[in-house]
Formats: C-alpha cells, sequence, structure tokens
C-alpha cells in the first residue's frame, strides 16, 4: 500500500514538473554559490576551477591559529600592499591589482574589520588598513567589549540582566586563538542554503497536499472508505507515504546541493570555529561542520513539520488548495510580523517554524528564552520543539482523516 500511495503521488505529470522545477532551481542556486571568481597580478579576472585552486593556494598561505604574532603579520602584510603605488591610484585597473594582492588574508581581513569595528553592529571594509601592529593585542578582547557595550546601550532594554550575562559568557568562553583556513566552500554553501530549503519545502508542500484530500477530489472517497483496511492501514499507508517522500526528496535535494558545491569549491575548514569562517558574532560554540549538520537536520525537521501540519489541513478542508498555501504563509507571514516593533512578537517569530528553514541564519541572530530557568538559544528550542509537534502530528493527523464521514 506505500508504493501505491507513493506511485499516485509522484506519476502525476504536475508532480513530475515540480520535481524538474525543484532540480532547475538547485542547478541555478550551484550556479551562483560557484561563483568564485580570481583576480591576476594583471588584474583581470578569471573564473573556473582554475581560479577555485589559486584562490585555495594563496589562502593556504595564511592558514594557522590566528594569535598576535599572526595578527601582527597580516597587518603588516596588509600595509605593505597599501603603501604600493597601485593602492593609491584611482584607475579601476589598479584597484583590482591591489585587491587580487590581498586575496589570500581576505577572510582574516574581514575578521579584522568586524573586531576593530566602531561598534558591534558597524561594519567599514577599510578600518583594517588604518590598523598597526601594536593593535593586535586587543583582537579577541575587542569582540567581547563591543559585546558588552552593545548591551549596555543599544540592546539594554532588548535584554534581561541574565540574558546579558549568558551572552557575555557564551563570547569568553570561546576558544582562542582561532584556527583559520580555507573555507570558501562551506561559506558559499551556507549563504545559499535557506533557499535551496526553502523552494525543497515548497515543492514538498505541493506534493503532500493530495495525499488526502486528492480522495475527496477523485471521487473515489466513498470506494476508499468502504474497503477492508480504508480506515486503518491505507490511512497509515498514506503517512508512511508523506514521510517518506518528504525524507527522500529533502535529503535528496540537500546532498545534491552540497556535493554540487563543496565538490567544486572543496569541503576544507570543516573543522574550523564558525566565528572563523562567516559568523563572528554567532555566540554558539560550534564548528562549520557541526553548523552543517545542524542546517541540515533544522531543515529536515521544518520540512517534516509544515508538510505534516499541510496533510492535516488537507483532510480536514478536503482541500488541497489549502494545504498548498500552507507553506507559502509559514515561510512569508514572518517577513511581514518583522515590522511590528515588539519585544514580544519578535520573541515569537524566533520559535516559527520557517526559522528552522534557515537554520544558518538563526545561528547568528540573538534570539534568547529562559526555560525552566536557563537562558538558551532558539535554535536547540526550535529543534526539541518542532520534532516533538511533528510527532504529536501524526495520530492527530490518523484520527482526523479515519473519522471523516461520508456526505
Amino acid at each position: 500500500m506505500l508504493i501505491f500511495e507513493l506511485k499516485k503521488i509522484l506519476v502525476r505529470t504536475s508532480s513530475k514538473v515540480a520535481l524538474l522545477l525543484l532540480l532547475a532551481v538547485i542547478g541555478v542556486t550551484c550556479y551562483f554559490a560557484m561563483g568564485i571568481s580570481w583576480i591576476d597580478e594583471n588584474g583581470d579576472t578569471q573564473s573556473g576551477p582554475a581560479a577555485v585552486a589559486r584562490l585555495q593556494a594563496a589562502r593556504r598561505e595564511w592558514s594557522g591559529y590566528l594569535d598576535e604574532t599572526a595578527i601582527r603579520r597580516v597587518i603588516a602584510e596588509n600595509q605593505r600592499i597599501e603603501s604600493m603605488p597601485e593602492a593609491k591610484s584611482t584607475v579601476l585597473r589598479d584597484s583590482q591589482i591591489t585587491y587580487g594582492r590581498k586575496q589570500g588574508l581576505m577572510e582574516i581581513r574581514d575578521l579584522l574589520n568586524q573586531s576593530y569595528a566602531a561598534g558591534f553592529r558597524d561594519y567599514d571594509y577599510y578600518r583594517v588598513d588604518s590598523l598597526t601592529e601594536d593593535d593586535a593585542p586587543d583582537f579577541y578582547q575587542n569582540r567581547v567589549r563591543l559585546l558588552e557595550e552593545w548591551l549596555t546601550e543599544e540592546a539594554a532594554d532588548q535584554f534581561t540582566e541574565a540574558e546579558k550575562a549568558f551572552l557575555v559568557e557564551q563570547y569568553e568562553s570561546l576558544e582562542t586563538p582561532l584556527y583559520v583556513e580555507y573555507a570558501v566552500g562551506w561559506a558559499q554553501l551556507f549563504e545559499y542554503a535557506p533557499t535551496v530549503v526553502m523552494i525543497t519545502m515548497l515543492v514538498l508542500g505541493y506534493l503532500v497536499a493530495g495525499i488526502f484530500s486528492n480522495e475527496f477530489i477523485w471521487k473515489s472517497d466513498a470506494v476508499f472508505y468502504s474497503s477492508l483496511h480504508g480506515r486503518d492501514k491505507a490511512v497509515r499507508a498514506k503517512l508512511k507515504a508523506g514521510f517518506c517522500l518528504v525524507t527522500g526528496i529533502y535529503f535528496g535535494a540537500f546532498l545534491l546541493y552540497s556535493v554540487i558545491v563543496l565538490g567544486y569549491l572543496g569541503a576544507g575548514g570543516f573543522d574550523m570555529a564558525v566565528q572563523a569562517c562567516d559568523s563572528w558574532k554567532c555566540f554558539y560554540s560550534i564548528t562549520v561542520w557541526q553548523k552543517y549538520l545542524l542546517i541540515a537536520v533544522g531543515g529536515y525537521i521544518g520540512c517534516l513539520f509544515i508538510s505534516f501540519l499541510s496533510m492535516l489541513v488537507s483532510a480536514g478542508t478536503r482541500s488541497a488548495v489549502a494545504a498548498v498555501m500552507l507553506p507559502f504563509a509559514l515561510i512569508f507571514l514572518p517577513s511581514f510580523l518583522a515590522n511590528i516593533p515588539s519585544q514580544a512578537v519578535q520573541k515569537i517569530i524566533g520559535l516559527l517554524p520557517d526559522q528552522l528553514l534557515q537554520t544558518g541564519k538563526s545561528l547568528n541572530l540573538f534570539n534568547l528564552y529562559s526555560v525552566f530557568g536557563r537562558i538558551l538559544g532558539a535554535v536547540p528550542i526550535l529543534l526539541v520543539l518542532y520534532s516533538l509537534l511533528t510527532i504529536i502530528l501524526c495520530p492527530v493527523i490518523y484520527r482526523k482523516y479515519r473519522r471523516i464521514q461520508l456526505g
């Protein structure tokens, strides 16, 4: 019966079109994610595998622990490049040449710009150009100092004293010095992952929407319910079909995206702290590899919950249209609510299921909650909360559909 239910979903022309659309979107997303270029010594832009290889080699020269000695070396090299005639020129090609000379240390430059920023939420691309080697000892201290200033001034009313203490403690607990190496593949994968997960969710929402409602649309409900196992085994088969469909398509899409991007750009740097990759302000003490797993698992739980909720709507309303619209509402409604200037509303937004579809971004947000007297970030709460809700939805859908009365 499970195979039969899966065939009913996948053999439809509209389902095949939806899956082809998903593949097309993944292809386009991979294209943008792999859009890495290299500026050669003449200021000309190169692309393709050769450009990736040259960027890897350049970044590898600056790999290692980012201690005071390494920071001094980066600042000194940046000053050397800035003292060259091309750096003082207003000619575009000369600017390109100057940028090309800094490509190997661009990731570290970005960290320096954030550490020595004027404020916690400020960013100045040229801040590192005004640094001297004597500034090197303050690199890690600045990260904590800027947070404390922000919590005392701009964000004074956004957090409780316990939450402020929690954030400072998380920042101070970061193991330093950080280890840095080429991790462009992971940074690009993280940047475009929400697009892949959300599009996959919309396609899944369309596919599962008709699992229950199609029996009524096709006028086969009378036969379905009058059969020997129409109200037990057949209903369970539909639930299993929904679970298998979401699991297979989600991980198929996410792994395909991951293999293409990392296969092209490289998977180096997987054991770095996320603060050294693309999340300098993140208060979670995790590695790049752990962030990847959280994004994958978070997206899966989010897709599973929203899909099962769509199936419940489909069973309750006997309408595929209402079930298809639900994922759109859950994904796009929070963007409208975000404009409401209310801390209570922001707290609610931080726990909506769409946050799971963009777990990588959620890891960079300062959404904090008190659970049984303990301060926690939103991500672990989201993972546990929606796992439980998804488990609860299964018997609810089962009872709702098997008790439907024919009219």
